[in-house]
């Protein structure tokens, strides 16, 4: 599955019990349609997504940042801290290709000339605003 959308923060590196480490982030997906009379709908949808290939992907994946993500989709289920049960997505990335924006677009530059250690970085300098 791909979605393409903005990051809504900072990518964050998270260590598991067993020492892994995972970047996690969130990506909101801007949809809209006309209804049958004529008015135009906005949505927004959020994916967190976690990626294990590299904590340096932190360096790219930073806020505004419009980002091509390829993975897959899980659920999971959990009770809130209000006793109600919840359930959600999470989207187990793979692979992501940042498009263009985000607050430090000079990262994503200097990162893509000096590494590809495990994402896609094809065409970056193409797609930068600058």
């Amino acid at each position: 599955m791909n979605i393409t959308g903005r990051l809504t923060r900072d990518a964050e590196v998270r260590t598991t019990s067993n020492g892994k480490q995972v970047v996690n982030f969130s990506v909101a997906v801007n949809d809209s349609y006309k209804t049958k009379q004529g008015e135009r709908v906005e949505q927004t949808a959020y994916f967190d997504c976690s990626y294990w290939r590299t904590p340096n992907a932190v360096k790219i994946l930073t806020k505004g940042l419009l980002v091509e993500v390829t993975g897959r989709v899980s659920t999971r289920a959990w009770v809130g801290k209000d006793g109600e049960a919840k359930a959600g997505l999470n989207f187990h990335t793979s692979d992501f290709k940042p498009l263009a924006g985000g607050r430090r677009a000079e990262t994503i530059q200097a990162t893509a000339q000096s590494e590809s250690n495990g994402f896609t970085t094809q065409g970056v300098d193409e797609d930068l605003p600058f």
